[in-house]
């Protein structure tokens, strides 16, 4: 609740998300569910949106989709990992002291259209920060997968001291560590005080990082010849989604939302890592989107109501829905792959900027390190 640090708004990654949902979090939908060639990543992202952090959900906005896009072309074995995210917040006045100035805004989900929507929604006010009852309430009321292949983590931001609070945040750590959840700490600050507060001591408890934020430095994004073809396939893909049942007409729009949402930080990179993302696996709208249900949690034309289908479908006969349906999947993936091939030729030309830049010392890439760092440890490889 300090002073709002200036370059906060330039260094701070997307694995800080954060929300408001107006509504009561709701559990995720049985469509939600993992396949059989998935591997989970769960990721509970925690943030402080007292008055000292409108920097942090600004560049939140800009870097949603990044930390999502590190499992782009991981494996564990033959499998693919998919990501879901729950959002916390905490230390803002507008929450309820009862519940120690903390509210779970989403459970772990795979919709993150809906992480983002929530996102845009988030405002700040000043509190007091409790990261041990943070920490307490996200171990205790997510729906942590119990395998131990699993790797299960918590990001939490803040820039008061990480004692703070009437549940002992160290005790916190090591119940988190106990039930194999990482906890990565942030300190929105200089390292000494940070160090002083007591985040270093959580994240080694918990056999995560601290991280600090490096004022003098920004998170730099790098503009590639291929961005703006991305951009644009981007949106083509969004007339491959046919939207189904009550959830369809919300779920359609929220994409849009979203899409135009990000690209209001296209000088950060959002709107190309939003692309990336719904080219990859971890980008799933079964509860809205035809081709996901019927592809990826086994939903079946013949099982659905006929008020259910959209119009064009609806005008279909029956035994040429699923053809349609077909289609529509086979132009997603030729798409899907489009963009995939041109971030390959991207990512050469960023890796050669990058050098010539010197940038090898922003929050983003000690992020991205933590990351991969811990996947690793649950055979998790990257590519």
């Amino acid at each position: 609740m300090k002073t709002t640090l200036p370059t906060l708004r330039q260094s701070i990654l997307g694995l800080i998300l954060s929300s408001a949902l107006l509504g009561q979090a709701t559990e995720p939908a049985k469509t939600d569910a993992i396949r059989d060639n998935e591997a989970l990543v769960q990721i509970a992202i925690l943030l402080d949106t007292s008055s000292s952090m409108d920097g942090l959900i600004e560049q939140a906005k800009s870097q949603l989709w990044r930390i999502v896009n590190e499992f782009n072309d991981a494996r564990q074995g033959d499998k693919i990992p998919v990501v879901q995210v729950a959002l916390y917040e905490y230390g803002n006045n507008n929450l309820s002291i009862g519940s120690n100035y903390i509210r779970k805004v989403l459970p772990l989900t795979r919709d993150l259209d809906r992480v983002s929507e929530n996102l845009f929604k988030l405002t700040t006010n000043g509190g007091n920060e409790y990261c041990g009852a943070v920490i307490r309430d996200a171990l205790d009321s997510l729906a942590w997968d119990a395998k131990g292949s699993t790797y299960k983590v918590i990001f939490i931001a803040g820039n008061e001291p990480f004692t703070q609070g009437p549940v002992n945040a160290q005790d916190a750590c090591k119940a988190a560590i106990q039930k194999g959840v990482v906890v990565n700490t942030i300190h929105c600050g200089n390292q000494a005080d940070g160090e002083n507060g007591g985040w270093r001591t959580g994240a080694a408890l918990a056999e995560g990082r601290f991280l600090t934020i490096d004022q003098d430095k920004a998170v730099v994004h790098i503009e590639a010849p291929q961005d703006k073809e991305i951009t644009r396939l981007s949106i083509e893909l969004n007339k491959t989604y046919i939207q189904y049942g009550k959830d369809g007409g919300r779920g359609r729009s929220n994409m849009s939302r979203q899409d135009s949402n990000a690209s209001l930080f296209e000088k950060a990179g959002a709107a190309v890592q939003r692309a990336l993302t719904k080219a990859s696996p971890s980008y799933s709208n079964n509860s809205w989107d035809l081709v996901d249900a019927n592809k990826k949690a086994g939903v079946k034309l013949e099982e659905l109501k006929e008020g259910d289908l959209p119009p064009e479908m609806q005008a279909l006969k029956p035994e040429e829905r699923q053809t349609y349906l077909d289609k529509k999947a086979a132009e997603r993936s030729q798409i899907q792959s489009q963009i995939q091939k041109l971030n390959e030729e991207r990512q050469k030309y960023v890796a050669e900027k990058a050098k010539e830049s010197g940038q090898d010392d922003t929050l983003d890439k000690a992020i991205v390190k933590a990351v991969r760092e811990q996947a690793e440890k649950k055979a998790i490889i990257f590519k």
